[in-house]
């Protein structure tokens, strides 16, 4: 209901005023106020009420938004514990050679950025200083998350320290010869450095709270204590606009991650242009952190403001500000201190006599020079009060000038992102602002020299000093290899050798039967992370609540609905299960968290991520190249996979396509086995490969990909010697006569490839060909397309090096000579993987195209996969061969009504 002027009730009007008089007191005060003092000072008495109130614990909503103004006044920083001069040298040394060293590279036409290391120079030399913590002391130190266009400054700073030479500053982007730097954080490409690849937009503040998650999930459960560690996350203004950057913002509230802190560089501007051109991404940002339950530091302006704040008497310069939209800030930036004065300082009479009290120079030092994330003070008082607070993240929101310190040719300007080298003067010009002792003579050939004041010089020995004191270098990542694990009894695997006899059994339930028995294991039980986005129900994991727990850093604050019951639900502070919620990219967070703990924390961790196969590397497919990338290892388990075994769910659920998508990643290894026994001796060789003793020439930073099956099928039994063929992707799992048919010697025969749940079918159909179309079938289990693939890919490159190499699909069909039929639940492109090292008459069949909801069986006819297709498809091959005839082929067709 409203009232007779159309206003709805207010909320309080449900609660009970138990004196409404002193109620209208207080809004007759605010009224008042506003009449005789203005609406600004009605407005300030309110906040400070509200300020005043929260710093009372009372239970009040927070303000969304504050003005635009610094957090911590000039009055309340801290003084800076260190040498300030000293540091202000460091940082112009590394502002030098950021700059240096992507236009010297510019020769090569390799491009890289300038302009976002410029802006945010003061934001990583103030944390390497001050607040980083390095491993040297418990081995983990401080995760720092670094905004991937920001990589040339934190090279700058690694050459300073010695940890890189200017023979690899000038191989910047240059990799092929084994001594340069890639372009942006790429642990897999300079793992001693880099530990977090961020430059995939959006990932790093996710990948960042999840890390902090994880932390104090090792400290929880008692692997390792990392309290001490804090997560540092360096971001981009223009990032937050990918929905991954914030769509974990509620959990770390609600979690009360304040090991955490995400520093936002606001220079105002992305890529093409402005961040908001017409609104403030900053006050933005503010409402969308504190909503969400976030600490806000507000770093804006420079101690030249303060002047400026304290004559605004009446709040005219503080409204103004909130009312200039970002790109007139940036266009403030360009232009002269007569253009402010007509376009800033106009309108309000207030503003006009403010603007008229003060000098051109003055003016311009406001508006072009002083912002508070190029003030070391300012940015030191940030990340005190960041660490200082205690029960939720802090996001720090540091305003910048984008290309500062680099010259009126880039700072502000719409293309500095794109512009990557400045002229010799530009670079004689930021000499001298930046006062370095370079001599233009230095300019030789009109080649911009390196700096370095010297490795015994004052300046790199308080830089080494100020990391000797936090821990060590950083950024850094460990790179020895740790102890191998202890493989698990071999029982564990073989009790899937011997089949499930009469009993059905899904290769889901296998693999989760395999899981439990290896987290029973007394060395290595606990080092197993089992992550799953809200489905254990779906994949039978049920089981697991109870025994393991659900990790909640609260554990359990309510009785659980289903408590008399066996497998209630079970939260604990030390559970072992990660149950993210309907969220793959969360799930693909943690298990990248977990996958990398090896390095991160010096503790190995096997997780496993078992999720729909429709909605993981269709969805999250760029954070599996992060977790490659970040050299990551685990199991992601694709259950209730293919396109054709979820009965009625639709094209939405019916996955045919995953293992091309995974393919495309070198870090990867993908199988679909057909059988328990497959999916036992695959992890078991992944155990050994990524966490025990590696062949010769084997690389243990991968990862591996399992699609296994919600269809309960009869398990058989493991043949003798196959061992070696299902870790490298095909063998013979039996032939007609081991099959018990009745196949005459001079019968045609075929060869029926198969993988996954599709085997089921060729076995159906082998029996189809013999007992009615008296054709010999020999059926083979394809574990794995993509690594028949790679194998003879190495081949091929070993033929070019002048290496006689036969690719193992080869050497398995070898003596073959009846054609080969592959079938697969997936799309015909991967089994169509191997076609070209297949010496054999070779076709496939496979589901392409979209799902459909309906019966397995009808989805396999409306496909052409189930075994009547794949006798009708067998047939028509032998009679392009003229081993049986073309009249089979039709009445075969028609028989089943093809």
């Amino acid at each position: 209901m409203t009232d007779p002027v159309g206003k709805l009730p207010s909320q309080l009007d449900q609660l009970p005023d138990r004196d409404p008089e002193e109620t209208a007191e207080w809004a007759a005060s605010v009224d008042a106020v506003s009449e005789h003092a203005g609406t600004h000072r009605a407005e300030y008495l309110l906040r400070r009420t509200l300020q005043h109130a929260e710093d009372a614990g009372l239970a009040l909503p927070r303000l969304l938004e504050t003005d635009y103004v610094n957090t911590i006044p000039t009055s309340a920083e801290p003084a800076i514990e260190g040498d300030e001069e000293m540091e202000r040298k460091i940082t112009a040394w590394n502002r030098w050679n950021a700059a240096a060293m992507v236009t010297r590279g510019s020769k090569h036409g390799v491009g890289g950025h300038i302009a976002t290391f410029a802006s945010a120079a003061w934001l990583y030399e103030t944390g390497f200083n001050h607040f980083f913590r390095g491993k040297e002391q418990d081995g983990s130190g401080d995760q720092l998350y670094i905004q991937g266009h920001a990589s040339p400054g934190i090279y700058a700073r690694a050459f300073l320290d010695g940890r890189l030479s200017e023979q690899q500053l000038d191989h910047f982007r240059q990799e092929s010869g084994g001594n340069g730097l890639p372009s942006y954080p790429h642990p897999r490409r300079l793992p001693w450095l880099w530990e977090f690849p961020t430059v995939s937009m959006g990932l790093g503040p996710l990948s960042a709270i999840y890390q902090a998650r994880f932390n104090r999930y090792l400290t929880n459960r008692g692997i390792k204590d990392v309290s001490n560690s804090h997560v540092w996350a360096f971001l981009g203004d223009g990032e937050m606009d990918e929905p991954e950057s914030t769509a974990a913002l509620a959990l770390a509230s609600r979690e009360g991650l304040d090991n955490l802190t995400f520093v936002i560089n606001c220079n105002l501007q992305r890529l093409d242009g402005p961040v908001r051109a017409n609104f403030k991404i900053v006050q933005e940002l503010e409402a969308q952190f504190r909503g969400a339950g976030w600490n806000v530091v507000k770093s804006l302006w420079g101690n030249a403001w303060d002047e400026l704040f304290q004559l605004d008497t009446n709040g005219a310069l503080v409204r103004r500000i909130r009312e200039v939209p970002d790109a007139q800030i940036q266009t403030y930036q360009t232009r002269d201190a007569a253009y402010i004065r007509d376009h800033f300082f106009a309108g309000d009479p207030a503003l006009v006599q403010l603007g008229k009290s003060l000098s051109d120079d003055k003016i311009i030092e406001c508006f072009q020079l002083s912002r508070g994330g190029h003030e070391p003070r300012k940015v030191y008082a940030a990340y005190k009060a960041a660490l200082a607070h205690k029960g939720a993240p802090t996001v720090i929101l540091a305003q910048t000038v984008k290309g500062f310190t680099l010259g009126e040719g880039f700072a502000s300007k719409n293309a500095n992102h794109q512009m990557k080298k400045l002229t010799t003067d530009e670079f004689k010009g930021m000499r001298d602002l930046l006062e370095l002792p370079i001599k233009d003579s230095d300019f030789a050939d009109g080649q911009v020299p390196y700096g370095h004041p010297g490795e015994n010089s004052p300046e790199v020995r308080y830089l080494q000093e100020r990391r000797a004191a936090l821990g060590g270098p950083a950024p850094a990542r460990r790179t020895q290899p740790l102890p191998a694990l202890p493989e698990a009894a071999a029982k564990t695997f073989a009790a899937f050798d011997k089949g499930s006899g009469s009993q059905s059994m899904a290769t889901t339930m296998a693999f989760v039967r395999l899981a439990k028995d290896l987290m029973r294991d007394k060395t290595s039980g606990k080092r197993w992370v089992p992550i799953v986005p809200d489905e254990a129900r779906t994949f039978g994991m049920e089981s697991l609540f109870p025994s393991l727990g659900i990790y909640s850093p609260k554990g359990q604050t309510y009785e659980p609905v289903d408590r008399d019951q066996l497998m209630y639900y079970r939260e604990a502070k030390d559970g072992q299960i990660l149950n993210e919620g309907i969220t793959e990219a969360g799930s693909m967070a943690d298990f990248i968290a977990a996958a990398s703990s090896y390095a991160t924390h010096g503790e190995t961790m096997i997780p496993f991520y078992i999720f729909y196969s429709m909605f993981g590397w269709q969805r999250t497919a760029d954070q599996m190249w992060q977790l490659g990338d970040q050299l990551g290892k685990g199991f992601l388990i694709g259950a209730t996979a293919g396109r054709t075994t979820l009965t009625g769910e639709g094209l939405q659920h019916a996955d045919g396509h995953s293992p091309v998508i995974a393919a495309t990643n070198p870090a990867a290894l993908t199988y679909d086995p057909a059988f328990a026994y497959e999916v036992a001796a695959i992890v078991k060789d992944g155990l050994r490969r990524m966490y025990g003793e590696t062949a010769p020439g084997e690389d243990s930073n991968v990862f591996y990909y399992l699609t296994v099956y919600n269809e309960p099928m009869p398990q058989p039994a493991k043949p003798e010697g196959v061992d070696e063929g299902i870790v490298k992707g095909l063998y013979r799992f039996n032939t007609a006569e081991s099959a018990g048919l009745s196949v005459p010697a001079e019968a045609p025969r075929t060869q029926l490839i198969s993988s996954g749940t599709a085997i089921h079918w060729a076995l159906k159909a082998q029996r189809m060909l013999s007992e009615e179309w008296g054709v010999g079938a020999d059926v083979w289990s394809a574990t794995s397309w993509t690594e028949l693939r790679r194998d003879a890919l190495e081949a091929d490159a070993a033929l070019l090096r002048g290496e006689e190499q036969v690719p193992y699909v080869r050497q398995a069909l070898e003596g073959v000579t009846s054609p080969v039929l592959a079938v697969t639940d997936y799309m015909r492109q991967v089994p169509d993987q191997i076609a070209q090292w297949v010496e054999q008459d070779y076709t496939s069949l496979g589901a392409d195209g979209f799902g459909l909801s309906d019966t397995r069986d009808a989805a396999r006819r409306h496909f052409g996969v189930d075994a009547e297709s794949i006798v009708v498809a067998a047939l028509a091959q032998l009679a392009r061969r003229g081993e049986v005839s073309a009249a089979a082929v039709k009445e075969a067709r028609e028989k089943y009504g093809l």
